[in-house]
């Protein structure tokens, strides 16, 4: 059962898949804008710092400028100090050693960062879906391998778990496959989690940008919206 989605979704990888992956042979895509323009180089004295760990669509692939991606536009609003290394493309496995060797993991990145997250939001597994068919183990070890990171090496951050986003109406095994699995390595180390999150901007085309993969500046500001929704369910 694994393998049946995974194998579905790599069909469709060279349909719909470019943007999302094959951007990282570019430097300019990769290159992170890891806070708001603006923000301070340090937090203030008492400041929230959130870590944000995910792909094109927290980094704000799509919409015309840095501050109008969700994360940030959520930080802001929240006064949060906002760290994001979210890289296009990335996956819990897919492109994951190409990334590393660029600039390093983004785990390693948060877990590391100066000073400590008090907070570490996850919103992978969107690319993990244009994986091979033999992957579909490795990405389910891969989820609970970082889950568990931020767990025992950032014991004292909230650690926000979403459901993956999807970029389609058209939803192939894979994408609920995945989801099941982030959400019980969620449940493994007792992270919130955040459903519903893959179909948060479905049915709407005039929210995506004109590669119609990425949202646009409307789509990112309404992910903001049912993001903070959410945030402020879990008392945040």
């Amino acid at each position: 059962m694994r393998s049946r989605g995974i194998r579905r979704t790599a069909a469709i990888v060279v349909a719909i898949g470019w943007v999302a992956i094959g951007c990282l042979a570019f430097a300019a895509c990769t290159m992170p804008v890891t806070s708001v323009p603006g923000q301070a180089t340090s937090p203030s004295t008492g400041q929230t710092v959130v870590a944000f760990y995910g792909d094109s669509y927290t980094r704000g692939t799509g919409a015309t400028s840095p501050e109008r991606r969700w994360s940030s536009i959520v930080s802001v609003d929240r006064d949060w100090f906002e760290f994001n290394p979210s890289v296009d493309g990335l996956g819990f496995v897919i492109n994951r050693e190409f990334v590393a060797g660029a600039g390093g993991d983004l785990v390693d990145q948060i877990v590391e960062h100066d000073p400590a997250p008090d907070i570490v939001i996850v919103t992978m597994g969107l690319n993990d879906n244009f994986a091979p068919p033999d992957a579909a183990g490795d990405i389910e070890a891969a989820i609970d391998a970082d889950l568990a990171r931020f767990r025992d090496e950032l014991p004292d951050a909230r650690l926000v778990v979403v459901e993956p986003f999807w970029h389609q109406d058209d939803r192939p095994e894979s994408v609920e496959q995945i989801i099941g699995w982030v959400a019980a390595g969620a449940d493994r180390v007792g992270a919130d989690y955040i459903n519903g999150a893959s179909r948060w901007i479905e049915g709407h085309p005039e929210w995506m940008a004109a590669d119609m993969i990425h949202p646009n500046d409307d789509g990112y500001a309404e992910i903001a919206r049912r993001m903070d929704e959410e945030l402020a369910r879990l008392g945040l």
